[in-house]
Parts: C-alpha cells; sequence; structure tokens
C-alpha cells in the first residue's frame, strides 16, 4: 500500500489486529528486512512496516532532511492510520528516528525496542565515512554501496556460511535510490547526541544487540541501558548488525515476551 503524507508518497504494509507494532528498518534497506517478524507476529499483532522515504516504495527526494522529517512522516503515516499509541521498532537507523519521534512525540510511544543502534552522535571519523560513502552512491551507485556495507551488516559467520542470505540483503540494497541513499547519509551525520534524551525516556524499553555487530557492537547496548530507565538487554548469538534476519526466530521470540509482559 502507498499513502501521500507530508507532499510525499510512502509504502507500507498494515496487516493484522490487536496492539498496533510499528517497524522502522535499517540503512540501506527497506521495509522488506521485517518479512519474519510480519510472518511471524501478525497473526497476534497489528503489524505496520513502513518503507522510509527514498527507500522501497516511498518517493526518493533529493534535498536536505534531517532525521527529523523521517520521524514526522512516520508521525502523519501513524495518524493516517488512526494509531493512538503503539509500540515501535527501530534498528540501526530506525533507532534513531525513534530518539526523534519519542523527542517530538512520546506521547505516541507505548514501549520502545532499540536493535542495533546506537545513542551517541557519529565521530568526525564516523561523519567522514558517511561522506565517501555517499561518493560511492553518486559515483558508482547501490551496487557499489552494497559491496562496502554487506560486511558491516553482516556476521562473518553469515558472510561466509549463508550466501542466499547475502544475496537477499544486497537486492533490498539494490532495490533502493541512490538519491535517498545520499540524503539518508546526511542525514545522520547530523544527528544530535540523544545520550542527554535517556534519562527522561518513561516507557519501557527493550534494546536488542546482535553479539557480532561490528556497526553498533554491544557495548553501545549496554551504554543506552546503563541510562535508561525501564530497560532491558537481549544479546542475540550468532547475529550481526541485522539481528532480526540473521536470528529471526530469537529476535522475534524477545519482542513477543518484551511486548506480552506489558
Amino acid at each position: 500500500m502507498r499513502v501521500s503524507v507530508r507532499g510525499i508518497n510512502l509504502g507500507y504494509t498494515d496487516e493484522g489486529h490487536g496492539e498496533p507494532l510499528v517497524f522502522i528498518h535499517a540503512f540501506p534497506l527497506s521495509r522488506i528486512m521485517w518479512e519474519p517478524q510480519r510472518e511471524a507476529l501478525a497473526s497476534r499483532y497489528r503489524v505496520i512496516n513502513i518503507d522510509l522515504r527514498g527507500h522501497g516504495e516511498s518517493d526518493s527526494i533529493l534535498w536536505h532532511f534531517t532525521l527529523d522529517d523521517y520521524a514526522e512522516d512516520v508521525v502523519a503515516l501513524v495518524q493516517h492510520l488512526h494509531i493512538e499509541r503503539a509500540t515501535f521498532v527501530g534498528l540501526s537507523m530506525g533507532g534513531y528516528i525513534l530518539f526523534s519521534l519519542y523527542r517530538r512525540r512520546p506521547e505516541l510511544i507505548k514501549a520502545l525496542v532499540l536493535a542495533d543502534t546506537r545513542a551517541q552522535a557519529d565521530s568526525e571519523e564516523a561523519k567522514a565515512g558517511r561522506m565517501a560513502l555517499a561518493q560511492v552512491a553518486y559515483r558508482k551507485g547501490m551496487s557499489a554501496v552494497a559491496d562496502q556495507m554487506l560486511p558491516k551488516l553482516l556476521a562473518p559467520g553469515s558472510l561466509k556460511t549463508r550466501p542466499e542470505l547475502v544475496e537477499r540483503i544486497r537486492s533490498i540494497i539494490l532495490n533502493n535510490d541512490p538519491a535517498g541513499t545520499i540524503v539518508d547519509l546526511m542525514a545522520m551525520a547530523e544527528r544530535p547526541d540523544s545520550t542527554p534524551l535517556l534519562a527522561s525516556v518513561t516507557c519501557p524499553t527493550l534494546v536488542i544487540v546482535g553479539e557480532d555487530d561490528i556497526a553498533t557492537p554491544p557495548s553501545e547496548a549496554h551504554y543506552m541501558v546503563d541510562r535508561l530507565p525501564q530497560s532491558k538487554l537481549i544479546t542475540i548469538p550468532g547475529a550481526g548488525h541485522l539481528s532480526n534476519i540473521e536470528q529471526p526466530e530469537r529476535f522475534t521470540q524477545a519482542l513477543m515476551d518484551f511486548v506480552s509482559a506489558r
């Protein structure tokens, strides 16, 4: 499905009934990354998966946006779907967007799931890396972006022994527009430090991290949990940055246990 909100067409799926769970995907992927969770959870919950601007079936606009713009897109879609409160699940860039969402509209958030993400702003080195990747997207296209990103997204074991998974992630990346990728990178590089926000988060929060995540390692998850008042940490063995795809059963069970406990 697609809907026009805030002057942009967003792709999304809305399936199932019951408590709403809103999933926000990672960079440089799309809502397809949440298919294992949609398939497992839609019989028990209302599952909403969103393509962020520049990804999947959503419009790609080459302009200077911030993660607040992405968060406002999510707000507009949730309001279009007449959802008053939901549990929001964000992985990596999706987690960055949830920090923005909490700053702007905390009343919409019943609970948070922050997966394979971090609270701190980018270091100067990380910003330079994003700039370099933006140049790769501009000059060489999404295949070159996939080549650089796959070793950061998947655990070494997955890269070596699960070629079908590697190709599935590559295909998701290739389906995105280079313009959207460039906008993402600029927005992430400019995001603020969310560390001061953590102590003020009053809703229950689940932090999930892949044991072999090199992009946002377990130390980042511990950093957040140490500062979040109502938080729990789950570390998933055999998973890298895309823990929900590499170990979908473990990820989904952790999510279900968290939601059902409230």
